[in-house]
């Protein structure tokens, strides 16, 4: 016989929590025995995190996390099955701190900023000083993205073989940037001097040679290569940042090497003058005496600026003045760098 719906009471409903519910509890995990490490590939939702003390894993953004970019480089610290064995998952749960951040947009009117890498602290900025030629637009901005990233920047010249690269580099002599030479008859020694011992983020365009570099300092990283088109263009070979461990045989204090894909643009919409001064305390102190809405360009436009009253002429912050404002004027100007 069939129970009469009047003698149902409370107990005899069960009301199932919404998705929307709050937890019963307000204290969430702490993860106190998170292993940390260093994120060394970056593929659709899935990261590759080369733990200090264990195995390189994959590992998949905790739901705590929410939305917050974890970027090639990034410190994390990771829970769960941490074996590194074939289908596993862990799953990343803590970021640290970054020490440096090296970012760029689209184009200078995009607001949305990419990070390229986290906590490098060099930045290999990998030109061909032929085939295809150098475009010394893209150094520039790659050297303001380096110094207002807090990034150490490195010129590094290949295919030096095919013509003299001492007039390029000379274009930036007063910046004091450290240029070496890395051409296929050139012994890679400079190279490694600057790297060892660093997390270095090598830039630049597709075809400038960035993967044969990566191949020479690291022999079992079987980067893929291309050839430049009969257009002077390089094709996409790297399509995804990783970063490989410097070969402790040829580098004795170790590091990691950065290899990001060719890069079409370098928009730096989220940098303005005085942030790229600012970077250099000679110059920043004579800004002080610049009157409101100074742009630094120097006369006519600027007739007050600071940097031409208080810097005496023919001295090194001169020479430093003269440099930067070639930067500042590579900022200014929005030039499409498509390769």
């Amino acid at each position: 016989m069939a129970r009469s719906t009047r003698s149902y009471d409370e107990s005899d409903v069960r009301i199932r929590p919404g998705k929307g519910s709050r937890p019963r509890t307000k204290d969430r995990p702490k993860h106190k025995d998170a292993k940390f490490g260093m994120v060394v590939t970056k593929d659709r939702g899935r990261w590759g995190v080369a733990l200090d003390e264990g195995p390189q894993v994959v590992a998949m953004r905790a739901r705590e996390m929410g939305r917050t970019p974890v970027e090639v480089g990034d410190r994390v610290g990771v829970v769960g099955d941490t074996s590194g064995r074939k289908d596993t998952l862990a799953r990343i749960v803590k970021l640290a701190e970054r020490t440096s951040v090296l970012r760029r947009t689209a184009d200078d009117t995009d607001p949305y900023e990419r990070i390229v890498v986290a906590n490098a602290d060099r930045m290999l900025i990998v030109t061909a000083v032929a085939d295809p030629p150098p475009r010394s637009g893209f150094v520039e901005r790659a050297l303001i993205a380096a110094f207002v990233g807090n990034v150490h920047p490195v010129l590094c010249l290949t295919k030096t073989d095919l013509t003299d690269p001492t007039p390029f580099a000379a274009e930036f002599a007063d910046l004091d940037v450290t240029v070496v030479e890395a051409g296929v008859d050139d012994s890679l020694d400079q190279v490694r001097d600057v790297i060892n011992g660093h997390v270095t983020a090598l830039i630049g365009h597709s075809g400038v040679g960035k993967s044969t570099l990566v191949n020479r300092l690291v022999p079992d990283a079987k980067r893929e290569t291309g050839e430049v088109s009969a257009v002077g263009k390089g094709r996409h070979t790297s399509t995804q940042s990783v970063a490989l461990p410097l070969p402790e045989e040829l580098c004795a204090d170790g590091g990691w090497i950065i290899d990001t894909p060719g890069i079409r643009s370098f928009g730096l919409a989220h940098v303005d003058a005085d942030t790229v001064l600012g970077v250099f305390e000679d110059l920043a102190a004579a800004t002080e005496y610049c009157p409101r809405g100074c742009t630094h360009v120097g006369p006519p436009a600027d007739p007050e600026c600071g940097l031409d009253l208080k810097i005496p002429e023919g001295s090194a912050s001169a020479r430093r003045r003269d440099a930067v404002r070639k930067l500042l004027e590579a900022l200014r100007t929005n030039v499409d760098w498509e390769n």
